[in-house]
């Protein structure tokens, strides 16, 4: 996990926190498959593996415009979607959709799955609190840039779990621990710890 300044308030700590899960363990998923199964989907109507990982990055860029985060970076991926409301949102929709299906040569996806999470963390970190509450409009209800966030973290970790599963019934392990092996390690660690004089 990144060190996080210590300006930052709590609540953005807490969620950089968060955010580091999908963040790495999204992407050297990516990594570890290899280019020849990113066209692998479990059933006709399903995204495919690289479908999923881009789904992943361009819903960063996406939910960023939705909370008036235009920077030059979303600003490349979302470009200007047309109309107002609902109407707007669908475009977003439509062109994500779009980016899915055209980006889809292994090393292109992790460029993407970069970008958007770093986008994410940095326009996060230089949110202030009083930005953080500011009101937008968010499929046709009115909320905070503070939930377009949380939903950002929750769409990340929603997708990353389809992308495990994809990858487990290809046949592929995760290329990170396993917690519990790591957690009784720790605990055998800290009684060998306390019984040590």
């Amino acid at each position: 996990m990144e060190a996080v300044p210590t300006e930052l308030t709590k609540f953005q700590k807490e969620f950089l926190w968060e955010w580091s899960i999908p963040e790495k363990q999204v992407i050297d998923l990516a990594v570890a498959i290899p280019a020849e199964s990113y066209g692998w989907r479990p059933a006709e109507n399903a995204r495919t593996f690289s479908e999923a990982l881009v789904h992943i990055a361009a819903g960063c860029f996406m939910l960023l415009y939705r909370a008036e985060v235009h920077t030059p970076e979303v600003m490349k991926v979302c470009g200007s979607p047309k109309g107002d409301g609902m109407a707007k949102w669908v475009a977003l929709v439509r062109h994500s959709l779009a980016i899915e299906k055209r980006t889809t040569a292994k090393d292109d996806v992790i460029a993407l799955l970069k970008r958007g999470f770093a986008e994410v963390r940095h326009t996060f970190t230089e949110i202030g609190p009083d930005q953080m509450d500011a009101s937008r409009d968010f499929g046709g209800e009115t909320t905070t840039v503070r939930r377009i966030y949380l939903r950002i973290l929750a769409h990340s970790h929603e997708h990353m779990g389809q992308v495990v599963a994809y990858a487990r019934i290809m046949g592929y392990t995760v290329p990170w621990p396993d917690p519990i092996k790591l957690m009784e390690q720790m605990v055998a660690s800290a009684q060998h710890a306390h019984r040590t004089p």
